[in-house]
């Protein structure tokens, strides 16, 4: 796949939202701050009344971007794959080797909390999707919304590395299975690591989970 660089614009379905936040101040603002709020307290805890009160304005002006929560919360988990994917185009640019491009791709996935961007922290996003994203697809309406595309981001970046996958072994039976498993494993692992450090294996290398899904992935599909 070819990619051609321009500033970062995440490419987000509009019916997850009602109104474009980051097309104005006060709805950047709202993005900011809920980020941080559900980062602290967590998304059970996190309404629109608490965060209206912490950007001083009014829960109906919040309701004029995101229909819910739940809506605002797919916005966030969408805008993190959009990122994921700039990522990818950028650590696998002209590079041929699909072996490189797979290990590059489990690198992307696995550090991705190392990131900088302007409009959002990325620290706090990434700790929300290992705690919170889950939350977005494993719902009772999850059918309905996917059927209207809302989760497309999430797909698109477990097809693609998925094709990477097929590159190395084209007989390969189970691309989409291995690569959704190493991401939802990374995030898990991220979250045992801080908080049930019994649940894993934590050694010296800050590399401890990219050593583990890359071993895991390349081993699996070499079989």
């Amino acid at each position: 796949m070819n990619y051609t660089l321009f500033r970062f614009s995440p490419n987000i379905n509009k019916d997850i939202f009602i109104k474009d936040p980051f097309t104005s101040e006060i709805g950047k603002s709202i993005i900011r701050e809920c980020v941080e709020m559900i980062d602290e307290i967590g998304f059970e805890e996190f309404t629109f009344k608490k965060l209206a009160l912490r950007i001083d304005t009014s829960e109906a002006t919040i309701y004029r971007y995101f229909e819910n929560k739940q809506k605002l919360l797919l916005f966030l988990t969408s805008w993190y794959w959009c990122w994921i994917e700039y990522q990818l185009a950028l650590k696998n640019m002209n590079i041929l080797s699909p072996h490189e491009r797979l290990q590059n791709a489990i690198r992307v996935i696995a550090h991705s909390d190392n990131y900088e961007n302007e409009q959002l922290n990325i620290q706090r996003l990434f700790n929300i999707i290992c705690l919170e994203s889950s939350k977005s697809y494993m719902i009772k309406n999850v059918d309905d919304l996917n059927k209207s595309g809302l989760y497309f981001n999430y797909k698109k970046i477990v097809g693609h590395i998925s094709d990477i996958l097929i590159e190395i072994n084209p007989e390969y039976r189970y691309p989409h299975m291995l690569v959704s498993t190493m991401i939802e494993g990374v995030h898990h692992q991220k979250y045992f690591a801080h908080h049930l450090p019994s649940l894993t294996d934590k050694y010296e290398s800050e590399d401890f989970i990219y050593d583990f899904y890359t071993q895991m992935t390349f081993s699996t599909i070499s079989n």
